[in-house]
């Protein structure tokens, strides 16, 4: 049962999200929070192994979720349900597009999906941010309680210097990855 409920869950994210993985994310996190498949913490792990691991990030998330909620099997219908979708569409949309591409209702469905998909990524934006700069990394409770002694700049030190690598200084972002990641090891490890 568990692998028909991962299938619906990720064929759904799969059929219904527009613009990418950044853009499915909150999709992905409200799923698997009404399902208690994770905790906030563990989703914003499985954001950042998702970004580090080679592929799209939808299909690793989807990979990660199945394979935390029931092993090797699970990953793999996880998988199969965020993909197949994208691929059903695709084919239809291959086939289609040519014989459509002048057609002003589909212009403006497209110009009406791509504020949405911005607004999603910004979502996942802030999601990610809220997770790992406030919930217990950056502020947490104890702060409060116990005063200046617990309050962790490190996160917020490490995104200011990867806007500014990235940003500014045009650093290839899986550089800049593997940089702050050997920082976060060496520095807060």
């Amino acid at each position: 049962m568990i692998y028909l409920h991962l299938f619906t869950m990720f064929f759904r994210v799969g059929a219904f999200s527009f613009g990418g993985g950044m853009a499915m994310l909150p999709l992905i996190f409200q799923s698997v929070q009404d399902f208690g498949i994770m905790t906030s913490n563990e989703f914003s792990d499985l954001v950042a192994i998702s970004q580090v691991t080679p592929g799209p990030i939808a299909v690793n998330a989807a990979t990660y979720v199945g394979l935390m909620a029931a092993g090797i099997p699970g990953a793999l219908v996880s998988t199969m349900g965020v993909c197949l979708p994208s691929f059903a569409i695709m084919l239809i949309v291959c086939r289609l597009m040519d014989r459509f591409k002048d057609n002003r209702a589909l212009q403006g469905a497209f110009f009406g999906i791509r504020p949405v998909t911005v607004g999603l990524i910004g979502s996942a934006v802030i999601f990610v941010s809220e997770t790992v700069l406030i919930n217990g990394t950056l502020i947490s409770k104890e702060l409060f309680t116990v005063g200046l002694d617990y309050f962790n700049f490190m996160p917020i030190i490490i995104f200011g210097v990867t806007v500014v690598l990235v940003g500014m200084l045009k650093w290839r972002p899986i550089v800049v990855m593997i940089v702050m990641g050997v920082a976060g090891a060496v520095l807060c490890g």
